[in-house]
């Protein structure tokens, strides 16, 4: 088949992965997303070391150029998604489990905590500001990225590590590296931009309950491609690229660009729950327009050399 692709040694019957955050708040709907919607793969919501309710409503809206969110990162905290775990390993579909903390030995315990499912993979949400670096995101500082890296391969096992990194970066290309060094096995980007704000000018405030938030959807597409294209250059890591695509289209041009597999996570919300089949025969239909047979053929080719 000409999506089949293999992603840090994980087989996917295609590239197409649902972000983080989209529909993973349970295991029903992460299951029915793979086995009913197409993705090759889904990622759960990011689940942290303690219960967290996230920011008062409004927390998502729409806006012309995509959405804007401030969820605030809620989770039930790591201990209590035992049996949703439990749950996700006995469907066999391919999991990615996403992390976040607030300091490297969180990581690597949640981590550790979640190897014990066996997950597809582990992805580290690296946007979380952490407690030693005044508010700070791991995923800005080289030598934080890559010390949160090597403490979670300690405990991860056989199981892929996989860092979420930030455009907020100001070479996320180096970021990139600092992981690669540090035993990552793939990278992803990217999360969110931002933060981003809007206002009503007739409420005259902000719409957002915790006024700013991230933004995502076609508007952070051009930032995304330069993001997955520079980071192509500097790793050797296969990589997923994730930032806008609502069809087809857009994910041959991240995989020109060099990802491996590309995460759908607000086309969901315009497309619904079956964007994942969508894109995917969006993508084939360009392969025979333009005659590619398969996507390691065009893998990266954007870059010319």
């Amino acid at each position: 088949m000409p999506l089949e692709t293999v992603f840090a040694g994980i087989k996917l019957r295609n590239p197409t992965v649902l972000a983080s955050g989209i529909l993973g708040t349970n295991a029903e709907i992460l299951i029915r997303t793979a086995k009913e919607g197409g993705a090759g793969a889904v990622t759960m919501k990011s689940i942290g070391p303690c219960e967290k309710d996230g920011y008062a409503n409004p927390t998502i809206l729409e806006w012309e150029h995509g959405l804007i969110n401030a969820v605030g990162l809620p989770s039930p905290g790591y201990k209590n998604t035992e049996e949703e775990l439990k749950q996700l390993e006995k469907s066999g579909i391919p999991l990615i489990a996403s992390v976040y903390a607030h300091s490297i030995e969180e990581y690597a315990e949640i981590a550790g905590f979640a190897e014990k499912f066996k997950p597809a993979m582990i992805e580290l949400n690296m946007s979380c500001p952490h407690s030693k670096g005044e508010g700070m995101p791991f995923g800005l500082d080289e030598e934080t990225a890559g010390q949160v890296v090597k403490a979670v391969k300690k405990v991860s096992g056989k199981t892929p590590v996989m860092p979420k990194l930030t455009p907020q970066a100001l070479n996320i290309a180096s970021i990139a590296s600092a992981c690669e060094r540090a035993g990552a096995d793939a990278i992803c980007a990217i999360n969110t931009l931002g933060p981003g704000m809007l206002i009503n000018p007739e409420v005259r405030k902000p719409v957002l309950a915790n006024k700013f938030g991230g933004i995502s959807g076609p508007a952070i597409k051009p930032v995304a491609l330069r993001c997955v294209y520079q980071i192509y250059e500097a790793v050797k890591l296969p990589i997923l690229g994730m930032g806008g695509i609502s069809n087809g289209r857009d994910a041959i041009e991240f995989i020109q660009a060099g990802a491996t597999t590309v995460g759908v996570g607000s086309a969901v919300y315009y497309r619904g729950i079956g964007v994942f089949k969508e894109v995917c025969d969006e993508m084939v239909q360009w392969m025979k327009k333009n005659n590619a047979k398969s996507l390691e053929e065009i893998r990266g080719v954007a870059h010319g050399h």
